[in-house]
């Protein structure tokens, strides 16, 4: 294939499906996508059955998939359409109720790439207008990781199969070598952790291999995720564990052998509490388009734990964490940032690793033993 070529099918707009049986939902989504000079609405349709039965036709990159439908919801058309359509990324839109979210939790499960809330009004402005942005970054940025990979393996593309967690994808160009620095010369006392999208399932994968460390030192999460979200994602994590997860309560002492989640809308922080910390959580506005936000977390830490703070950063959209990352590297604390071919997205590993900031980058299956190696007290 020519370099012209490459380049042509690089600027095709990214095609997308949408599937919602309100009429004002698919109109407003359809506007907004269209609105995008790199993506176009391959199809607007009211049911998961119409979606199904379409789906060659129509041929998307990406479908924005309602939960709840007639005729064939959308858990329902979830593995039909994958079945179909190996590559498809396929969002899952839903309401934020506990049910939708327990739904949306097992649709991650089956092979959806991404989850996101509706918001209960299109008349709330703001909430409008987080729906919208958040839409928008999460088709764009998923979608292209498809077409890069279709470009990079055009003989595959009619039948490529979906990213898998440690896949190594054919690179479109070559690697430049990242900088990685040393760890720092104090033994970590405290993980601090970072993601977004794809991140649910690698915490769930993560913690299941790392319980000698959170068994005698605390371990605290911000995940990019709304209210109800993070109830749910704090009884998977505490499954997958057998450690106790929850969201992290106001005031409460910060203690080994739990998981402490960023409840959904609030930022969390630490703070000094005597010889303790502490949970601080913020009510303040986003930070980095995010609330809760991983920035506010990671620079907390640096207060309480000072060079003994280990930071980990995984899968997701933008660059939340690279500079609370930085101002851990500078106080003396070390990064690991989640490699690009197991990341959903990377965009916030990515971001730190090209910051420089990182002293390790690893794929998903090997982040869980260099932590155990680290907190063991063992020098890398």
């Amino acid at each position: 294939m020519s370099s012209a070529t490459h380049g042509a099918v690089r600027q095709e707009p990214i095609r997308v499906m949408v599937v919602d049986d309100s009429v004002v939902i698919r109109g407003m989504i359809s506007r907004w996508i269209d609105a995008e000079p790199d993506m176009k609405v391959a199809a607007s349709l009211r049911t998961g059955l119409d979606a199904v039965n379409q789906l060659e036709r129509i041929n998307p990159d990406v479908a924005v998939l309602d939960i709840e439908m007639p005729e064939l919801d959308g858990i329902s058309a979830l593995p039909k359409l994958l079945a179909k359509k190996r590559d498809l990324i396929i969002i899952m839109a839903s309401t934020l109720t506990r049910r939708n979210a327990e739904i949306s939790f097992k649709a991650l499960s089956l092979g959806a790439a991404d989850y996101i809330p509706k918001p209960e009004s299109t008349r709330e402005t703001s909430a409008a207008d987080i729906f919208h942005h958040d839409l928008i970054q999460k088709i764009r940025h998923l979608g292209a990781k498809v077409r890069r990979a279709a470009v990079a393996s055009p003989t595959l593309a009619p039948t490529l199969e979906r990213p898998q967690p440690h896949a190594k994808p054919v690179p479109a160009a070559p690697a430049v070598p990242l900088v990685r620095r040393q760890f720092g010369l104090t033994a970590p006392r405290a993980l601090v952790i970072g993601s977004s999208t794809g991140g649910p399932q690698a915490l769930m994968s993560l913690v299941t291999e790392i319980g000698s460390v959170i068994d005698r030192y605390p371990v605290l999460i911000t995940q990019h995720m709304p209210p109800t979200f993070t109830t749910i994602l704090a009884e998977h994590l505490a499954r997958s564990s057998r450690r106790p997860a929850a969201e992290a309560i106001d005031g409460e002492i910060v203690k080994p052998g739990r998981i402490y989640l960023a409840p959904g809308g609030r930022h969390m922080k630490v703070v000094r509490h005597g010889t303790d910390a502490m949970i601080a959580l913020d009510d303040g506005p986003p930070v980095n388009f995010c609330k809760p936000a991983v920035d506010p977390l990671f620079t907390s830490a640096i207060d309480v734990w000072q060079g003994s703070t280990l930071a980990l950063i995984l899968t997701g959209m933008g660059s939340d964490g690279m500079r609370g990352g930085k101002d851990i590297v500078a106080a003396g604390g070390s990064v690991i940032a989640q490699d690009e071919a197991s990341s959903v997205v990377w965009g916030m590993p990515g971001a730190a690793a090209n910051a420089g900031i990182c002293a390790a980058i690893l794929p998903l299956n090997q982040i869980g033993p260099k932590l155990v190696q680290l907190f063991s007290g063992a020098r890398p």
